[in-house]
């Protein structure tokens, strides 16, 4: 659920509320108050420059003297406010700021009532500069009907201390803005509720007062429709010595306004003591005074002490049944936001300038979009080539993998033909060389060989036996690339005998094939 957030700054004091809007209504969450860190001592000339006679004799802004309340003031301790609302998500809120005197202004605007209410505000901006030489912007006043068919202008002047609350409340918690949807009026959302929840007769005149910590409003209907808004009274609990000042400045607001009587009396604020009702009764024996109901609103989130205070935030919450009001029923009350709020919740801001070039943005959005795709299709092309690519290299490595043992055993084949060649060509050698020194000891049964051995790689040597020197000289001569290298005599019994050996180059052999 949207936490709705109704700040009212009351001189040194900020009073919000805090509510929830569902399928089932609104409902109450919280009241908090936080005092403010501004000191007080701003002068009476800062509630209004009117006086009765520019109002018409309806209502009054009557310069009070010896007033000292701090309304406009914009310095107010922003950390009490951030910790009076830790448990309520800040970000998802709406803020409702409630104005009062004397940055909410009030004008009596009797001339012809415009059906459109654009044309009817402009009416009134041009009465208000005619009578009282002050323009005001059209996104800082707004209007209602009053009783007599009259109606009733509120415009904003100077600046809105709740409104720099809300701001410096953002920026603490890291945030550009929070969102602000309206600006209520404090005195017509409060006659608003009390026509809304109490029935009174089309002919009485009924007083709404609200007695605040530092000061005072008066609020007359008649019937169940506002007929005038008395000054700020610089009354209040703190500096309250006697009801007298009260009842006299009651009876100055009746005499201004043209209010015959008072038939109900509702109190609300700081002050519903049994002094207060029975000095009301006392000065007014025939009026019905009775303390401002809050019965219609679900209060089920606070607990007892909260319940009994819940008259001290009479205003925010009478703001707040108003603004849901406005949301369902369309009803139609008091609501001003000033352009420069509008401009810094928007999301972009940009001047004049800034949309002058917005054809161009959109032409370089469309632009770049279509290039965007173009590149994305692209982009999946090239991917499915790549993942094509990448099977077909995974297949190849495969055959690979099956090509590389075929490959060593040819490259093992021929290394072993090229061995069993060079083998066959040496045997041929020796074959050939074996031969002849077979034949030779075959035609001489005196010969005899004992041993054949390699002395180096390419030489074999003879060694053996004979019975005649002459045989070992034949047997060199027969083999004309053979070397004698040794005749030794050894006598064997009657016989003469002798050892010898002989030295054959291999590589010399010829070959020969049959």
């Amino acid at each position: 659920m949207k936490p709705y957030i109704f700040l009212y700054c009351e001189g040194s004091e900020n009073k919000l509320v805090v509510f929830t809007k569902d399928k089932n209504g609104v409902k109450l969450l919280k009241i908090a108050s936080v005092k403010s860190s501004a000191s007080t001592g701003t002068e009476a000339e800062q509630v209004s420059d009117f006086n009765l006679d520019d109002m018409g004799g309806e209502i009054s802004f009557d310069k009070l003297d010896s007033t000292d309340f701090n309304s406009t003031s914009t310095e107010t301790d922003v950390s009490g406010i951030n910790n009076a609302l830790l448990d309520v998500k800040l970000n998802q809120s709406q803020f409702i700021p409630i104005i009062t005197e004397p940055v909410a202004n009030y004008h009596i605007y009797d001339g012809p009532v415009e059906e459109d209410k654009n044309k009817l505000i402009e009416a009134i901006i041009t009465d208000i500069q005619n009578t009282k030489g002050y323009y005001v912007s059209d996104d800082l006043i707004d209007c209602t009907k009053l009783n007599d068919n009259g109606t009733l202008g509120v415009f904003v002047e100077g600046e809105i201390p709740c409104v720099g609350i809300v701001n410096s409340l953002a920026i603490l918690n890291g945030r550009r803005y929070y969102k602000i949807p309206t600006i209520k009026s404090a005195e017509i959302s409060l006659a608003y509720y009390v026509s809304k929840t109490t029935k009174f007769y089309p002919e009485d005149y009924s007083l709404i007062i609200y007695t605040g910590k530092e000061y005072s409003k008066l609020i007359f209907l008649e019937g169940q429709k506002l007929k005038h808004i008395g000054t700020t009274l610089d009354i209040g609990t703190q500096n309250l010595h006697t009801y007298d000042v009260y009842f006299s400045k009651i009876l100055l607001e009746m005499e201004n306004g043209g209010i015959p009587r008072l038939d109900n009396v509702i109190l609300c604020g700081e002050d519903r003591s049994e002094n207060l009702v029975l000095s009301f009764y006392g000065t007014f024996p025939e009026a019905n005074v009775n303390e401002l109901s809050f019965d219609t609103i679900d209060k089920s989130y606070l607990n007892e002490e909260a319940e009994k205070e819940l008259s001290s935030f009479s205003i925010p919450i009478a703001s707040a049944i108003e603004f849901f009001d406005e949301l369902d029923s369309g009803h139609k009350g008091i609501n001003i936001l000033p352009k420069y709020i509008q401009e810094n919740q928007k999301f972009l801001q940009f001047g004049w300038h800034s949309y002058a070039i917005f054809p161009l943005l959109f032409a370089a959005t469309f632009y770049f979009t279509t290039e965007i795709l173009s590149n994305n299709k692209e982009t999946d092309e090239l991917d499915r080539e790549i993942s094509r690519l990448k099977i077909l290299q995974q297949e190849n490595m495969e055959i690979i993998d099956q090509i590389t043992p075929l490959d060593i055993r040819i490259k093992n084949f021929s290394k072993t033909q090229a061995i069993l060649d060079s083998a066959t060509a040496g045997t041929e050698i020796w074959g050939n060389l074996l031969d002849k020194v077979s034949s030779f000891t075959e035609r001489r049964r005196n010969f005899w060989v004992s041993k054949v051995e390699t002395i180096r790689q390419d030489n074999v040597k003879f060694s053996g036996y004979t019975l005649s020197r002459r045989s070992i000289t034949e047997f060199a001569r027969d083999n004309n690339s053979s070397t004698l290298d040794k005749i030794v005599y050894e006598p064997l019994r009657d016989n003469n005998a002798f050892t010898y050996e002989v030295t054959f180059p291999i590589e010399q052999e010829k070959i020969t094939t049959k």
